[in-house]
């Protein structure tokens, strides 16, 4: 962590680093350079504008943490109206990997209210333990109460590591976890494993657009925490016979920073099957050419009794809702089956699905990125292919 300082003894006010700034960071008060450290992003052009060297950059100092004081891996356990999320189970499951390979503890976290029961399914997946706040301020999901709870919870009984799904409520409140622990996050993680050398957590995600993998620890501050994205992970077979200890906890939500109020939750208006489920998806891509034809790949799917997606290329369109985006910037993906019709294959779609069992792809494109890794490629016209195909599946199943 760096500082930036005016020292008052050497400034003059000569404009040197206002002119140096281009966040328009800096302005001069009598004769005195001052920095508003909400617009300074550290980039130290000022500093080396200064002709009288009265503009200093240094890192700030950090108190070390004992790292001993932290142990054990939380999974935060994401409800909704007393069902848990599918990616719980995952995080589940590589956190018992990681427990195990540490020695350490699994602990689920659930927050909620009449969550009764739920916690026994945690640990049938997995968890040593459950952590509980059963309380009717948290019956619907409260960003800032949420991470003031499991905040408060974190700073007594230190954990190692934090765990969340990339989901909307993940990404909502984890950072603000992160901000009230003072650690870091990596968010959006597809591999995690431990450091055999120091016991760190890797943290594997991808990073500039999808064109490499980064791997990301955090050394010197404690919890690690990590959002990983739904379907890169699998969970561990259920075993009901498994024990565990159910721990539950209270907090006082008087916030003064309560900023939000709940005023109701909209299901979205679609019949069509949740893509993060499914086990065959039938996507659309530029291909298309426009909106209406995505009525192709909606029988199609029908037909199979899959549900629909599509590429980022459709979605910016406007032909589909962002709900059905497959890829860096929408969904990750892991059916049986993954049928991409009229998509390219950029890299940035390619990692939302390319871990699929089996992929098809239809395009009129021999040299399009999707046949690499397509373990079926089907090249001709999409208008022509769908059709026959949705006909066929159709007739199969009479």
């Amino acid at each position: 962590m760096f500082m930036i300082e005016v020292l008052i003894e050497k400034c003059v006010g000569c404009g040197a680093c206002l002119r140096a700034c281009a966040y328009d960071a800096i302005k001069i008060e009598e004769k005195l350079a001052i920095i508003d450290s909400d617009k300074c992003v550290l980039c130290g052009a000022c500093v080396s504008a200064c002709p009288f060297d009265a503009i200093l950059l240094r890192k700030a100092k950090t108190e070390a943490i004992d790292k001993s004081e932290y142990n054990g891996i939380w999974v935060f356990a994401e409800q909704r109206e007393g069902v848990i999320a599918p990616v719980v189970f995952e995080l589940l499951g590589k956190g018992r990997e990681l427990a195990d390979e540490l020695g350490s503890e699994l602990s689920a976290v659930l927050l909620g209210h009449n969550i009764e029961g739920l916690s026994s399914e945690l640990i049938a997946f997995g968890a040593d333990q459950v952590i509980e706040i059963d309380d009717p301020a948290l019956k619907h999901f409260w960003d800032e109460g949420y991470a003031y709870a499991l905040a408060e919870l974190a700073l007594k009984y230190k954990p190692s590591i934090i765990l969340a799904g990339a989901t909307v409520i993940g990404r909502s409140f984890i950072p603000r976890v992160a901000i009230r622990l003072h650690t870091g996050l990596t968010a959006d993680c597809t591999g995690l494993s431990i450091d055999p050398e120091t016991g760190d957590l890797l943290q594997t995600r991808p990073a500039f657009g999808g064109n490499i993998m980064a791997t990301i620890k955090t050394a010197n501050h404690r919890p690690q925490m990590a959002t990983v994205r739904h379907k890169v992970m699998n969970p561990i077979p259920r075993d009901d016979t498994r024990s565990g200890i159910v721990i539950q906890e209270q907090i006082n939500f008087d916030l003064d920073e309560e900023r939000t109020t709940w005023l109701g939750f909209e299901k979205e208006k679609t019949g069509l099957i949740n893509i993060t489920e499914a086990n065959i998806i039938v996507s659309g891509g530029r291909g298309l050419k426009e909106a209406k034809n995505f009525a192709l790949i909606e029988e199609l799917a029908e037909a199979l009794g899959g549900a629909v997606g599509a590429s980022r290329a459709a979605v910016d369109a406007e032909w589909i809702a962002y709900s059905h985006q497959v890829g860096q910037t929408g969904k990750t993906v892991k059916p049986l089956i993954y049928i991409a019709v009229g998509i390219s294959g950029a890299i940035q779609h390619l990692a939302g699905m390319s871990s699929s069992d089996y992929i098809i792809a239809i395009n009129k494109d021999p040299d399009a990125p999707i046949f690499k890794v397509a373990d079926l490629g089907i090249v001709g016209d999409l208008f022509e292919i769908v059709p026959k195909l949705t006909k066929r599946i159709k007739e199969q199943r009479v």
